[in-house]
């Protein structure tokens, strides 16, 4: 590791990790999974396993519930921001805490809380209360929770797997979370006219339940050292951005995400895409294909993650992961054909799971045990936020500019600024374990 931009020592668990020997054939581009050998993280992936998919089912029920309600488009969207809001300043505070209490009593707090919010989706759903107002307090809780959650969930790899397997153990979870993104959905259309909404509620509620109880056999995972007990305050979470800004690493691992996301993600213009330019095969298929096809490439990414998992500049597998990204978005917005844009998308989608994998790496292994949390808390804002601003910044250039052309802009600006970030700041480009 380079240690001129990490101060963190501690092993990431009491266990030397497994020698990555080199596999034989088609095995060595298959998923390292090796972290699953290890019974606490396989309990806290398997956890992700469940509600992967449930969470989707209440991201698509909440939606499609308010707009039963309304009839309008524009309360679905306002809806979206009042789930942000909380998540940002809750992610963002519950960094801090992950970083003073015990992270395992944390999670089970924040999942309990999660699985609650769901019963109570269920509850005014069966009853047909039919309240805007009650959907969009509820999705604030759930969203307050889930900043609380995120951070702790995270930090906590770093404690069960050793440090080599951290890349391998990042691209198990992504693999599932992205898997969750496509089956999710798909399985709220077969579901809702079937056992309509308030059952899909319910199916997510009973699948956090198995999360609680995976989340209760895991370890305890108080925090390291013996230094005075610490308060998870405004102080805390200052001190957070200044060891961000005082490790480039850290700081430049944030900026190619932002920019990857903001200049970089076309999901806004989709809807005009399907509309016009891919209106001969169908809007509603092209408007179905468009939106899978980056989470197609990130589970089909995972999957063959064997040889990337293992290498170890982590810092050039993130520069040239986001400028592949940049690359194949430009070629999406060039593409007139429906199949040959999917294919530059699914492309596009390997490469954000690249970027996650060693993104989240470095910040596990660059970061100190007592900072983890609130690098994480900050990823899970950069995470949400930076597509949310993608969204305005991609709207309106492509009213502007065409949908097409602001497509292709971003990703040519994505491949410019991240090699110009590379070039001009070096400790992203050392950075290796």
């Amino acid at each position: 590791m380079d240690t001129s931009e990490s101060s963190s020592t501690e092993p990431a668990t009491g266990l030397p990790a497994e020698p990555a020997t080199p596999r034989p054939g088609w095995r060595r581009w298959a998923m390292d999974t090796r972290p699953l050998r290890i019974p606490a993280y396989r309990r806290l992936w398997s956890s992700t396993v469940v509600t992967s998919v449930g969470s989707q089912l209440t991201a698509v029920a909440v939606p499609k519930q308010i707009y039963d309600i309304t009839h309008s488009s524009a309360w679905v969207g306002y809806a979206s921001l009042a789930g942000l809001v909380p998540m940002v300043v809750f992610a963002l505070w519950g960094g801090a805490v992950a970083d003073t209490v015990d992270r395992r009593k944390l999670l089970l707090v924040t999942n309990t809380g999660i699985a609650v919010t769901s019963v109570l989706f269920w509850a005014q759903a069966a009853t047909g209360l039919d309240s805007v107002v009650v959907l969009m307090v509820l999705l604030a809780l759930q969203q307050a929770f889930f900043g609380l959650n995120s951070p702790a969930r995270s930090a906590s790899i770093a404690r069960l797997v050793p440090a080599e397997e951290l890349p391998a153990a990042n691209a198990l979870g992504s693999t599932v979370m992205q898997t969750g993104l496509v089956a999710g959905p798909l399985l709220a259309g077969v579901l809702i006219p079937v056992i309509g909404l308030p059952e899909l509620y319910l199916i997510d509620a009973l699948a956090l339940c198995v999360t609680v109880w995976a989340v209760f056999r895991l370890p305890a995972l108080p925090p390291l050292g013996e230094g005075p007990a610490r308060r998870a305050g405004v102080r805390e979470i200052a001190a957070g951005f200044r060891y961000i800004a005082g490790h480039k690493v850290l700081l430049l691992s944030f900026l190619a995400d932002i920019v990857a996301m903001v200049f970089g993600m076309p999901r806004a213009l989709f809807p005009q895409l399907a509309a016009q330019t891919y209106a001969p095969w169908g809007e509603g298929l092209a408007l179905g294909v468009l939106f899978a096809g980056i989470p197609v490439g990130a589970v089909l990414g995972g999957l063959f993650s064997g040889v990337f998992s293992r290498a170890r500049r982590h810092g050039w597998m993130v520069i040239w992961a986001v400028v592949g990204w940049g690359a194949a978005i430009a070629g999406f917005g060039l593409s007139g054909n429906l199949w040959l844009a999917v294919a530059f998308l699914a492309a596009a989608g390997v490469a954000d799971m690249i970027s996650m994998v060693f993104r989240g790496a470095i910040l596990l292994s660059a970061a100190t045990d007592e900072m983890r949390g609130r690098m994480q808390g900050v990823f899970t804002v950069v995470v949400a936020g930076g597509p949310r601003l993608a969204d305005v910044l991609h709207g309106t250039a492509g009213a502007v500019f065409g949908p097409r052309a602001a497509v292709a802009g971003g990703g040519v600006l994505v491949v410019v600024l991240m090699l110009a970030l590379a070039a001009a700041i070096p400790a992203l480009r050392r950075y290796r374990i």
